[in-house]
């Protein structure tokens, strides 16, 4: 029969809590997914996520939590790791890294294999092993347990993305790539049976720089001071992907879904 995945792209800020609450739920009767794997690499403060905020994500609707280059930005989440069983960090982290870097979800009557993976291009703080390695490995353990395989490839670099793709193509259900917060237009299905889509886009502010506040952007490129990134309210959006597998865990389908947001009236008119 196979199942239908919803994937929701990247939460940004307030803003982009903020939209999983508003629209969420009404997705999730529009579409009726049998799962709900959310990118959360940005949930708290733009950059991480806390472990507060975890709770509350699943608590509105979330069945997995994914983290990226920022997994382990936020000492409270790190610190609790193990109480957090819905959330994963970059399986080709080193194996001393606290969590785990991929698990079992219930989607129906399956089981939904997610897995994270970090690039090599584009990240200074933090480094993995190679992906391209890591995931042959990954792919053929896991799908000894179930043919419905998804992969968050996070990467700064459009090549290595679109390399991976290939790569990977046929080992598993759909690879989705994350990182660069803008939506690309190319989801397809490759001739192996993955589907794939370049950047998977943003929950939060569409109206800003990556979901954060634009004129502080601004500001440090014009100066070259990093400044402390704040939250944007200009068009609230929440984003995301719609994918059906097939019962051998080929992909049937990938299309992008957006839903606009009203911004909150506590935010004030001028936000708007």
């Amino acid at each position: 029969m196979g199942i239908r995945v919803l994937y929701i792209s990247e939460v940004v800020g307030k803003a982009g809590i903020w939209c999983i609450k508003q629209g969420l739920s009404e997705l999730k009767k529009k579409e009726k997914p049998d799962c709900v794997v959310v990118n959360a690499d940005g949930a708290t403060g733009s950059f991480g996520l806390g472990k507060q905020h975890a709770g509350y994500l699943r608590k509105l609707g979330a069945n997995l939590l994914i983290g990226s280059d920022c997994a382990f930005y936020k000492k409270d989440l790190v610190e609790g790791i193990s109480t957090v069983p819905y959330f994963i960090r970059p399986a080709n982290y080193p194996p001393e890294s606290p969590g785990n870097g991929w698990r079992f979800v219930q989607a129906g009557n399956e089981r939904l294999a997610v897995v994270s993976l970090l690039g090599r291009v584009g990240f200074s703080r933090v480094h993995g092993e190679n992906p391209f390695i890591a995931i042959t490995e990954i792919a053929e353990r896991l799908r000894r347990e179930t043919p419905y395989i998804l992969v968050d490839f996070h990467s700064g670099a459009t090549a290595e993305k679109q390399a991976f793709f290939f790569h990977a193509d046929g080992m598993v259900s759909a690879i989705i790539g994350s990182h660069a917060r803008v939506q690309t237009a190319d989801p397809m299905i490759l001739p192996g049976g993955t589907a794939v889509i370049t950047d998977a886009g943003r929950t939060g502010s569409l109206d800003s720089v990556g979901g954060v506040e634009s004129n502080g952007k601004i500001r440090e490129y014009l100066s070259g001071i990093p400044e402390w990134s704040r939250d944007s309210w200009q068009r609230p959006v929440l984003q995301g992907l719609v994918i059906d597998l097939n019962a051998d865990g080929t992909a049937e389908s990938i299309r992008p879904v957006n839903v606009p947001c009203e911004v909150p009236e506590e935010v004030g008119e001028n936000n708007k």
